[in-house]
């Protein structure tokens, strides 16, 4: 065995050191110039700042960032400047976490089961609990690096959690710590930003440049004393400058961050940003945790160098966790902490931990890392015991805790910590750590608040920021307004120019209506926006950067001048188009009550969203409480006919005080003529005025006019003289809704969760059996391996028996691959690039974070979608065949898995679907159990997949990806997309070995890998290298220890590898091509390759592959074209229903959501039916009744943007990798997302309808009350089913799906806010062509067709009738004609008259007649049909073809702008 030297460095309690290399950066490296070097240099990444000397001259490759802290470090100590240190030191440390290590999945049937929910409240009065860390001492000094290593759940994000003093998530945290005498107490309330944690997650808002994004956090942190009285703005700029060249980003600074969503910068970088981000807060106990997960091997080390570095001049405590790390990584830390199931099994200098386990009786394998090796020891599966030890070694976490305690080491350990906790000079660090602190803090900042600038200079960088944030991506903004705009111009034309006259006031109050709640309501919107960004300013105020209230607070300033701005030009529209008042005075209170109720409801909004742990419990609620704000604002149903029980209402309800607002400034002083003269018309030509009465509410006998103050209190109780009382209860509204959204969104602000990852299990199999310590123990010596037992434990699951031998030789030839930029310019991803895979052997394709791995293997698979590709695929050297993907198999990087289905569940649905029809479905299944014992996921088979923390965890996940692809039985090969990328160094091998013993029984296996192992990499055969650009610098064999490799490198100039160095890292293959953040190399190994015997001998046997196969070809044309889908449609379509179902019924929180809104609506039905109850057969009667069938229709919309997520959820599963694989046709995917969701929605609108009809007041004859049902219950929700489909078949998100829904269901304003006979000629046709004309048609002409009215005593008109002429003789020819009643015919004074006897003559003014309700029907079924139609046309059109018209009408703009 070759024994790996240890680092040339001493460790001591007092001061631990390490001789970093001066020059490694100078020779990878960045930085400052010669003529620079000497200068005066004040930049610091540590604990003071700098005056920035960087500028055009600056030469990145000459800088070196040792010296350059080194230097500021010196300057700062010569000011007088106090720099503070701080270590952190446990003892009897214990983390308890909440939740069940195993639980039941939550299913439609057991969120209803009675049962279920008292032991759910059960579980919240007396949470079950568990053990996380238990028993962990020890101390990190200031300039000390410890690394923490274990297996995943073992409890290493919960120790740099804690030790960076962030308990949120945990039940409680025990035990003793100490940050050199400071309790954690004191460091949250006044010394938070000194102990940072860094997530692995990289989170960041995505339309800031990286520039940007490091400029707050910097920003944030700078101190008040700055070397050299430098300005604050320089400071910010020079430490930005030298983060960016220290990681390699200053070529990205003007790029933005990016996500799933927008472009950005690559996994890579956006790692790299987050390391810059925390090292710009200058912290002083550093946790890291994962940091290097995502990045090549030669950047990591790049990263974990600059920690040792700013740990030895700053004197940062600093801890690190890495799941696979090289040996270069782990010779640079000082400790190294072991941890084992929540055990610590070392904790002591790393230099003697590999011999601390060794001495103990286990044994390291060939080139393996010490790191991997230490973790390998706390596997039962992986670690080797030496021969004469097994009776004798550790085997679980307890026993191996113990012995650390009873060693020499550990006693050491536990004395050094003893010394820690009492150590006499206590007082004087403390002091001197407050006095560092106090001077870093702005003159208008409290001493003792942890945050470093003052409140003002929050607000102003979180404005700056919020702005950047907007200016960033323009395109919410830009539909914002558009939408505005857009239902500005056709509200404004549907009540265009409205005449001063009784028959349009109405109307007005429809325009004031729609103006005030389409304004206040559009702010639901934000809820989602509130919820991303949540996580990021979580993160920022435990780093101590700013209060989350600032935040907020920054948003509604921000805010304000955008929305008077939109608002402003959508009131003008909308107030000039329908010709409202035309009075300066009429005009600005116009604008000012919508703006104010817009504030006012989106500060509600906000305060919502600050207010619930989910975005869908917000939105629920939200839409709940809108819904119940739109009936009260007095509009659908004036004040006057509310009933007593709920009118108090109106008084909470915001919206209220502006709508009255709007209507008195509206009406006051107007004075409409009147549209309907009482008598008039044939046989009342000469009637004088004086015997006539003007029809509408608030008329006045013998006046042709009809003023504006007494109708609005006749009609809605409203007086002028409220409006500027309104307005103080408006803004008092606005100022508490504020309170609440900044209290909460403080409040809310710690988002931490703890508790690790829970195994959930679905309904009806058994959990697996949580055994007791002692059989724990007694099963984990069972699993243990020696090195006979482990051989032969390879070969029991032999993949021989069970997979398909391929034969087959798949070759590439020139493959260039190049993407269109803007401007017209390309930018080349692979560059001429040839090679081949053969059965039987395991190919590795390395490189550099953008080297093109994953390019190479999309385009090898034929999953580029965009991009010019050119060169050849060969299979034997002859064309691919059809069914090419479905004969191959392929591993994203990214694990994605429907979330509701189990282990088995999902393998067998990609066995029935993907494996030959010919197979029957048993054996299919029997194939599955095969590939489930061969990955072996025997023990969580009946697992959920669930989502992070609830369900799998990365290596249960990574193992079920590639067990999807076996069970599909692939002939030809597999492609792998970094398998063992963010796995530990165990988990890692053990799917490297799965691959292995795969390629050993015939598979041919195409895998890229990062940061690969020694061990790992030993897996391979072959190996092809790229460099950026997608250029080959070697393709070939490796050898045995990788000789062929190692010779080739160092025959053409590389330096020699060591026996005990990994060929794979950046020391030696990474390295010699220039990998890495900051990396180059002096040789051009792409020329190189070019010009090498190996690669012309690589083109040979690629020509001989081709020559071969021309004899075989012509017999290849015989042969029957096989199908692209293995399965016939109808199988696929079965299949996904069968899936679809399943996950409905699993997926609780999505049923659950639709059920709450089915019952609240349930209970809304009831709310309007006992708003609108018993609905009198008067005039108010039957408008208060279509009002109610309009607010029934809108609960659809609620049901409809809900619909569309998992429509979109399921289509992006398959667009994702499914299609890729031809499992199956996207028609099936369609009818069966269609199919599912009707019966659910019939369901929910039958609730509605039985909680509705009758309390109305509708008549309950059969047939009414059926065709009722039969319209609301069943053709509605098929209709709003298959229109919200329809939307989100052509709508990339369910954001924007919203957004289109919510356009085309305005038009149900058509006929109801304005009545047919009063729209504009142009809206005639859209009037006709709307849909929701029929729904309301046959829903209010059936509910009061035929039925006699009785006007209430408002509702009467008085005249006099002229002289010596009784009411009935009087009023005789106008009975005639227009209908309606006198109270007393006989009467010779005072005439009341009744206008309306019969619900048909008011409806016939709406353009809704009874006789047309089965017309109603037939056409609303024909919208129905057309939905469908749409489904699949805009499925095919947007998603399939990929036609983008919004991307058609950019690029002919493009080429149309001239250059």
């Amino acid at each position: 065995m070759t024994k790996i030297p240890s680092a040339s460095r001493q460790n001591s309690s007092a001061s631990p050191r390490l001789e970093v290399p001066l020059d490694h950066f100078a020779k990878k490296g960045s930085v400052v110039s010669p003529s620079q070097e000497n200068a005066p240099e004040n930049g610091v990444v540590g604990n003071v700042g700098a005056q920035s000397t960087l500028g055009t001259n600056t030469i990145e490759d000459d800088f070196r960032f040792d010296k350059y802290l080194k230097a500021r470090w010196d300057k700062a100590a010569e000011e007088g400047i106090t720099l503070r240190e701080i270590g952190v030191t446990f003892k009897d440390l214990r983390a308890i976490g909440l939740g069940a290590a195993l639980k039941y999945q939550n299913t439609i049937f057991s969120a209803l089961n009675p049962l279920h929910f008292i032991s759910h409240v059960r579980s919240i009065l007396h949470p079950p609990v568990k053990n996380i860390l238990e028993g962990f001492e020890g101390t990190i000094r200031p300039g000390e690096m410890l690394l923490v290593l274990g297996q995943p759940g073992s409890g290493c994000s919960t120790f740099l959690k804690t030790l960076a003093n962030e308990r949120g998530g945990f039940h409680a945290v025990e035990g003793e710590i100490s940050y050199d005498g400071i309790s954690p107490e004191v460091m949250e309330e006044h010394y938070r930003g000194d102990t940072g944690y860094s997530p692995e997650e990289d989170i960041h808002f995505p339309t800031l440049t990286v520039r940007q994004t490091l400029g707050v956090s910097t920003a944030a942190r700078a101190p008040r004393m700055r070397i050299e009285g430098q300005s604050r703005q320089q400071y910010i700029h020079n430490i930005v400058d030298i983060l960016g060249i220290v990681f390699g980003l200053t070529h990205t600074f003007n790029t933005k961050v990016g996500d799933e969503h927008i472009r950005g910068v690559s996994g890579g970088e956006k790692k790299r940003v987050s390391i810059a981000e925390m090292m710009s807060t200058r912290v002083r106990v550093a946790c890291w945790d994962n940091s290097t997960r995502g990045l090549d091997a030669s950047t990591a080390l790049e990263f974990t160098t600059a920690l040792r570095i700013a740990t030895d001049i700053a004197k940062v405590t600093t801890i690190v966790t890495i799941y696979q790390a090289s040996e270069s990584i782990y010779r640079l830390f000082d400790k190294v902490a072991v941890l084992d199931a929540g055990r610590m099994s070392y904790f002591g200098p790393a230099e003697r931990a590999r011999d601390y386990f060794m001495n103990m009786g286990y044994e390291p394998a060939y080139r393996q890392t010490t790191a991997d090796f230490l973790v390998s020891v706390t596997d039962p599966t992986s670690r080797v015991v030496r021969q004469g030890y097994e009776a004798h070694v550790p085997r679980t976490p307890g026993e191996f805790a113990a012995f650390f305690k009873k060693c020499d080491l550990g006693k050491a350990n536990a004395a050094d910590v003893q010394q820690q906790l009492y150590n006499i000079r206590r007082d004087e660090q403390i002091a001197t750590y407050r006095t560092s602190a106090h001077a870093e803090h702005a003159k208008r900042q409290r001493k003792k608040s942890p945050h470093t600038i003052s409140l003002y200079l929050q607000l102003g960088l979180l404005i700056k920021r919020r702005v950047q944030i907007i200016r960033g991506d323009m395109t919410p903004r830009a539909i914002l307004a558009f939408n505005f705009i857009w239902q500005a111009l056709i509200m404004g034309s549907i009540f265009f120019q409205l005449p001063v006259a009784t028959s349009a006031y109405f109307s007005r109050g429809g325009v004031l209506f729609f103006s005030i709640l389409f304004s206040a309501l559009t702010s639901m919107s934000e809820i989602p926006a509130l919820y991303v960004q949540r996580p990021i300013v979580a993160r920022h105020q435990r780093a101590a950067l700013y209060h989350p209230f600032v935040d907020a607070l920054a948003l509604t300033i921000v805010d304000m001048p955008i929305s008077l701005t939109i608002l402003l030009v959508f009131d003008i529209i909308i107030y000039f188009m329908t010709r409202l008042q035309r009075h300066p005075s009429n005009f600005f209170i116009y604008v000012l009550f919508t703006f104010l109720s817009s504030l006012t409801m989106k500060a509600f909004y906000r305060g919502m969203a600050a207010s619930f742990a989910k975005a869908s419990e917000a939105q629920a609620i939200s839409g709940l409480g809108t819904l119940v704000l739109v009936i009260y604002t007095g509009y659908t149903i004036p004040r006057p006919t509310m009933i007593g029980a709920l009118k108090w209402i109106t008084y909470l309800n915001p919206i209220t005080y502006a709508f009255e607002s709007l209507i008195a400034n509206e009406f006051h002083g107007l004075d409409g003529k009147c549209s309907s003269l009482i008598p008039s018309g044939p046989g009342y030509e000469n009637v004088n005025i004086a015997n006539q009465v003007c029809s509408t509410l608030g008329s006045v006998s013998g006046s042709d006019t009809v003023n504006g103050d007494q109708f609005i209190y006749a009609n809605f109780g409203y007086k002028y003289s409220h409006v500027w009382r309104n307005l103080g209860i408006l803004l008092l509204f606005w100022f508490a809704f504020l309170l609440w959204f900044l209290y909460q969104t403080e409040r809310g602000g710690n988002t931490s969760s703890g508790g690790g990852t829970q195994l959930i299990f679905k309904r009806g199999t058994s959990l697996p059996k949580t055994e007791s310590k002692d059989e724990e123990e007694h099963d984990r010596t069972i699993m243990d391996n020696t090195i006979g037992r482990q051989a032969a434990a390879d070969t029991r699951h032999d993949p021989k028996t069970v997979l398909c031998s391929s034969k087959s030789v798949f070759s590439w030839h020139h493959l260039t691959y190049e993407i269109q930029l803007s401007r017209g310019n390309y930018r080349r991803l692979l560059d001429d690039v040839s090679g081949y895979v053969v059965p039987g052997k395991l190919t590795a394709l390395l490189g550099e974070s953008g080297a093109g791995k994953t390019t190479l293997l999309n385009a090898l698979a034929e999953r580029q979608t965009t991009g010019v590709l050119t060169g050849d695929r060969f299979i034997n050297g002859g064309p691919l065949p059809a069914d090419f993907a479905a004969q191959t198999g392929y591993c994203q990087q990214l694990d994605i898995h429907l979330e509701t289905t189990s282990v088995r569940e999902a393998l067998r649905f990609s066995a029935v679907l993907r494996q030959p029809a010919t197979v029957s479905r048993a054996e299919k299944y029997t194939y599955v159990e095969e590939v489930i014992r061969m990955c072996e996921m025997e023990s969580y088979a009946e697992a959920i997949v669930g989502v992070p923390r609830e369900g799998l965890n990365v290596e249960q996940r990574k193992r079920l990806t590639i067990g999807v692809e076996l069970a599909a039985k692939p002939q030809l090969l597999l492609f792998l997309d970094e398998p063992t990328s963010g796995l530990s160094s165990q988990n890692a091998w053990a799917i490297m070995k799965l691959l292995r013993s795969l390629t050993d029984h015939g598979q041919a296996i195409l895998c890229t890998i990062h940061q690969p192992s020694s061990e790992l990499f030993h897996f391979f055969d072959r190996l092809l290298l790229l460099r950026k650009g997608g250029q080959t610098c070697y393709f070939g064999e490796l050898g045995p220890n990788s000789n062929q490799l190692l010779h080739y490198f160092e025959s053409n100039g590389a330096r020699k590898c060591e026996d005990w160095e990994n060929p794979a890292e950046c020391m030696h293959i990474l390295d010699v091509i220039g990998a890495g953040a900051t990396a180059r190399s002096s040789i051009d190994w792409h020329a190189a390759w070019r010009k090498s015997p190996r690669c012309r001998e690589m083109r040979q046997q690629l020509d001989d592959i081709i020559k071969r196969s021309e004899g075989s070809a012509p017999a290849a044309k015989t042969q029957k074209k096989p199908p692209v889908f293995p399965a016939p449609v109808g199988f696929q379509l079965t299949e996904l229903l069968r899936r679809a179902y399943q996950n409905y019924f699993r997926d609780a929180m999505y049923l659950a959501s639709k059920l709450a809104v089915n019952i609240f609506a349930g209970e809304y039905r009831l709310f309007i039916g006992f708003t609108f109850f018993n609905t009198k057969h008067n005039y108010q009667g039957v408008q208060n009744s279509i009002f109610a069938c309009f607010m029934g229709v809108v609960v659809g919309s609620f049901h409809s943007n809900m619909l569309q997520v998992p429509f979109i959820r399921l289509r992006q599963l398959y667009e994702d990798r499914e299609r890729q694989s031809k499992m199956y046709h996207w028609i099936p995917l369609v009818t069966a997302s269609m199919l599912v969701e009707i019966p659910f929605n019939i369901i929910g609108s039958t609730i509605f309808f039985f909680c509705w009809y009758w309390t109305i007041g509708w008549p309950s004859e059969p047939d009414r009350a059926g065709f009722q049902y039969f319209v609301y219950g069943v053709i509605y929700p098929l209709y709003y089913t298959t229109l919200s489909q329809a939307v989100a078949s052509v709508s990339p998100t369910a954001e924007i799906g919203g957004l289109i829904f919510g356009a085309l269901f305005s038009i149900t304003v058509l006929g109801v806010l304005q009545p047919y006979h009063q729209l504009i000629n142009f809206w005639h046709w859209l009037y006709h062509l709307s849909p929701f004309t029929y729904l309301i048609e046959a829903l209010a002409g059936n509910g009061f067709g035929g039925i006699a009215l009785q006007c209430s005593d408002p509702e009467f008109v008085t005249l006099t009738p002229p002289s010596g002429r009784s009411c009935g003789d009087f009023m005789f020819k106008f009975i005639q004609a227009n209908g309606g009643y006198l109270v007393d015919g006989a009467s010779m004074s005072s005439c009341r008259f009744c206008p309306v006897d019969s619900a048909d003559k008011y409806l016939s003014t709406l353009n809704i007649y009874f006789r047309l309700r089965w017309r109603d029907v037939g056409f609303l079924f024909a919208y129905i049909l057309f939905n469908m139609s749409m489904i699949y046309f805009g499925m095919y059109m947007f998603r399939v073809r990929t036609w983008n018209p919004f991307r058609l009408i950019a690029s002919r703009l493009r080429r149309a702008t001239p250059k």
